[in-house]
């Protein structure tokens, strides 16, 4: 079989891509610039072009079905027509791997997907150059017995454009290695090369004894607040301030990575002690507290920074990242735009709470949880007015976890919304199962504590209104506890719920008052029905003799809002006492009872206790 060449003037280009607009849209372009076109969807249709006319260069792609662009290019090469054209990669695949793979194979340029047409033609112009001179000196070679004098002068010419061009290709392969192993926006080492440092960092601990560092783990406390409200160019803009601000905190033979968003990473090297990175630490809390001033705006940005002693026994890199992340997240829980030094009991305590949310996603679908009840009293009449439902998780090794071991995870990871969706449920049924005897009063209510985060569910009072309908029970007997981050988020669809929820007259009561950053203002503009005082409010009061703390304010705020109130955590009859003094409507706490199972309420009920 003969193969044909394409003409000289007219440089053939065969592009195989199993995406038809790829194709399209590639050949559009390299048509324009001249270049003869053709195109291939699969290595069957690649062969059969190169068997009819041999192309001067290949653009492949990696990802196609049952052979991929590793293997097509390998068949190339393997191939002796084809072996000595040029191959360009062009892929979405951005890792390293996959590009020094496509080196591997014979590919001699590495294009990543979404490409700039003006980078492919660059790249296309230089294969060409460089493939024509191949072509050139193979053909000078042939002629070399015959002309050796005459062609000596033009196969150095020949010789030198080549080497400038195999210069050049290195330049730009050069190129890409530091693009992949830099930050496109702050020019910082990234991720990877954060990691292959802290490599060498552990092997010379291990090699050397007198050798030691540590890894710096940095998180901006406000960073998401800036670019939500001015926008990813402000956003991007500071970010390059950060990193210039902390590159000044840092010497020449330290490391500072961008490692994603708005996380860095630092290694100190060449360390005496653990004081010299806390010193690096406190330098960088105080340049961050100073204002950032922008192109357009004047910001403040905060941080927290985990700090970990770099450990000879440790086994990867990653794992001194990941203990320094660990204590950076302690540092934002003690209350963020501070230090803290990672401690091995940390790590426990992390694996510890990451099989508690295991756990609890399990329990979610097992249903391990029960349902306590403690009663309400009325302090007007001395009797039970009604009982708050208060979950508890049933472990099966554990045994009975309290809530507050475990709500906040539950929070965390948003398994709250099916919690309280069952607790909700379980809690109405329980309520119509009570009201079915004679010796229940009438108007006994039930008490539901609901997660902010229900209220950005569109679905909450669909949900609401088809348990109301299946337990049957009053809607005037249902009350819901929120806190007081619901009434501060005051968006319209909060709003609507809290109304919707009126019109359905079910009750409002918030919850834990006093203990959040509510503004009054916002209380005010909320249709509640209650305020619940925090027991730490009441145990104050026990323990102040001469005044009675914040409790008569709150009960004051409630009065003069229409509001009742409730006061959690009575546990003495001076508390009782200090109350009715106040005329605090309704009380609960371990005076009165401690949570019952739901079959002991009935006996509570029918003992029809006075206080």
């Amino acid at each position: 079989m003969n193969y044909k060449r394409s003409d000289l003037d007219k440089k053939d280009i065969l592009i195989i891509d199993d995406m038809a607009d790829n194709l399209r849209v590639l050949s559009s372009l390299l048509t324009k610039e001249g270049y003869n076109v053709r195109k291939a969807l699969n290595w069957q249709m690649a062969l059969t072009a190169c068997q009819t006319v041999l192309p001067d260069l290949i653009l492949l792609d990696i990802m196609m079905p049952d052979v991929d662009g590793y293997e097509v290019c390998q068949r190339l090469k393997a191939w002796d027509i084809t072996a000595d054209i040029p191959v360009i990669f062009i892929s979405a695949l951005d890792d390293v791997f996959d590009k020094v793979k496509a080196f591997k194979v014979g590919g001699v340029d590495y294009i990543p997907k979404p490409f700039e047409f003006e980078e492919v033609l660059v790249r296309v112009q230089n294969q060409m150059v460089l493939r024509a001179a191949q072509l050139e000196i193979l053909k000078l070679n042939a002629e070399l017995e015959q002309r050796v004098k005459q062609r000596t002068w033009e196969l150095e010419k020949a010789l030198q454009k080549l080497q400038g061009e195999i210069a050049s290709r290195q330049q730009l392969q050069s190129k890409l290695l530091d693009m992949v192993l830099h930050d496109s926006l702050t020019g910082l080492p990234n991720r990877f090369l954060f990691i292959k440092r802290l490599e060498k960092a552990l092997h010379l601990a291990q090699q050397e004894a007198n050798y030691q560092f540590a890894v710096l783990f940095l998180d901006c406390d406000r960073f998401k607040v800036v670019n939500d409200s001015l926008g990813h160019l402000v956003g991007d803009e500071l970010l390059i301030a950060i990193s210039r601000r902390l590159q000044a905190c840092l010497t020449p033979a330290d490391t500072l990575a961008r490692l994603g968003g708005d996380e860095f990473g630092i290694l100190l090297e060449k360390l005496t002690d653990i004081s010299t990175a806390i010193q690096v630490a406190e330098q960088i809390l105080q340049q961050l507290s100073l204002s950032f001033k922008l192109s357009r705006y004047e910001v403040f940005m905060n941080a927290s920074i985990g700090i970990n002693w770099g450990s000879k026994d440790y086994d990867q890199p990653e794992y001194l990242l990941r203990d320094a992340d660990t204590a950076m997240y302690r540092a934002k829980a003690l209350g963020r735009a501070r230090y803290h030094v990672f401690d091995p009991a940390m790590y426990q305590e992390a694996i510890q709470l990451l099989d508690l949310e295991n756990d609890l996603r399990r329990a979610v679908e097992r249903q391990e949880f029960l349902i306590y009840y403690q009663p309400i009293i009325s302090l007007n009449t001395g009797r039970i007015s009604g009982f708050e439902a208060l979950v508890r998780w049933q472990h099966p090794v554990r045994g009975l976890i309290s809530p507050t071991e475990f709500i906040p995870v539950a929070e965390e990871t948003g398994l709250i919304n099916a919690i309280d969706k069952w607790v909700l449920q379980s809690a109405c049924e329980q309520l119509c199962i009570w009201q079915a005897y004679s010796i229940t009063p009438k108007n006994l209510t039930i008490s539901v504590n609901l997660s902010a985060q229900l209220f950005s569910q569109p679905t909450l009072i669909a949900q609401i209104d088809q348990i109301i309908t299946e337990t049957k029970i009053n809607p005037a007997n249902l009350e819901l506890e929120i806190t007081e981050s619901v009434i501060m988020e005051n968006t319209n669809a909060v709003k609507a719920i809290i109304h919707q929820l009126k019109e359905r007259n079910i009750k409002l009561i918030m919850d834990d008052f006093g203990t959040g950053y509510s503004s009054l203002s916002y209380l005010h503009s909320f249709p509640l029905n209650a305020l619940k005082i925090d027991k730490s409010f009441v145990k104050i009061m026990q323990e102040n003799q001469e005044n009675m703390g914040l409790v008569p304010a709150m009960i004051g705020i409630a009065e003069s809002m229409g509001m009742t109130v409730i006061a959690e955590g009575v546990e003495t009859t001076e508390q009782l006492e200090k109350l009715r003094i106040l005329n605090c409507g309704f009380a609960q706490g371990y005076l009165f009872s401690q949570p019952l199972e739901p079959q002991l309420v009935l006996k509570l009920i029918d003992a029809v206790p006075q206080w």
